[in-house]
């Protein structure tokens, strides 16, 4: 006796897992590019915040100066602004791995940095030793802060606009990934849904005719030899008995064709072809193309019988 062995990739399940697959993958890429989104925005965010930033250290570092000019002279805080003032204008150039900036290639924005550089090296250089702080003209160094804060500010504003069309990109890209989804979805709904359906409904159908053949006809013809069999019994003439045992043939052969029309009932398919039965054939092919379709081979529960010698 042999015992088909199951085909997980055979052509019932195919539309199954073609549908769980297509569902998974999309989840996968809206989810990958939902997260893609967010650590972009959240890096370019960080990038605005500190071009910002650059603005207050420049304000401080001519505070700290007046501080030290006029009032108590607190070194380390100038030196420490003055550092973070100069360290922070390269990052934004050149980028930084522990902050997860990205070196600058914007031409607009890098041309900006350019005209920024020459005061922020004036100020770096004349700022950086505290005993120079007597002798620096304090309109000198208010005209670089002056400077740098303004055009820092272009950069700011430029960062930002940055931002902001990085955003709108990504809802252009989200929403068309959402309309595809979409689409995708409405395809598997027609596509693979619906004849699945409608296979469901044709195995109903068959069976609710093997029921009532079954209950109808195999039980008529049954009851009807069951009869004849009774007759059959108490009937003495030879005659009559040999007519009996005809007509009992008949019932046998109205049953040999009830079974026949029932084995053609599961066998043969109440589906019409449908214009998505060629996407299917289709998606098959391609699978067996690629050797994504188990081989067709049978196992059995005990090895075939050589010929004897």
């Amino acid at each position: 006796m042999k015992i088909r062995k199951f085909k997980p990739f055979q052509k019932g399940f195919r539309a199954y897992y073609l549908l769980v697959i297509s569902i998974v993958a999309l989840t996968i890429i809206i989810q990958s590019m939902t997260q893609y989104s967010l650590n972009k925005q959240r890096i370019n965010a960080q990038i605005a915040n500190l071009a910002g930033r650059q603005r207050m250290l420049s304000q401080k570092l001519l505070n700290e100066l007046y501080s030290c000019r006029y009032h108590n002279c607190d070194y380390a805080e100038m030196k420490l602004v003055l550092t973070k003032l100069y360290q922070m204008n390269g990052y934004l150039q050149r980028g930084n791995k522990e902050l997860k900036i990205e070196p600058l290639t914007d031409p607009d924005i890098l041309k900006e940095f350019s005209k920024l550089e020459p005061h922020l090296e004036w100020l770096n250089s004349e700022l950086k030793d505290f005993r120079n702080f007597k002798n620096i003209s304090f309109n000198d160094v208010t005209y670089r802060v002056d400077r740098f804060l303004v055009i820092m500010d272009d950069i700011a504003n430029m960062f930002q606009q940055k931002v902001d069309e990085d955003i709108r990109t990504m809802m252009v890209i989200e929403l068309e990934l959402a309309i595809f989804s979409i689409v995708i979805i409405f395809f598997e709904i027609f596509f693979i849904v619906n004849p699945i359906i409608g296979r469901i409904l044709d195995q109903k159908k068959k069976l609710t005719e093997i029921a009532w053949h079954q209950s109808h006809v195999f039980s008529s013809h049954m009851k009807n030899i069951t009869d004849l069999q009774y007759v059959l019994k108490v009937e003495k003439s030879p005659e009559r008995q040999r007519d009996i045992y005809g007509f009992i043939a008949e019932e046998l052969d109205h049953l040999k064709n009830v079974s026949k029309n029932m084995e053609k009932s599961l066998e043969e398919t109440t589906e019409e072809p449908k214009p998505h039965h060629i996407v299917i054939r289709k998606v098959e092919d391609f699978l067996e193309k690629y050797n994504l379709v188990l081989s067709k081979k049978e196992t059995s529960d005990s090895p075939e019988p050589t010929k004897a010698e």
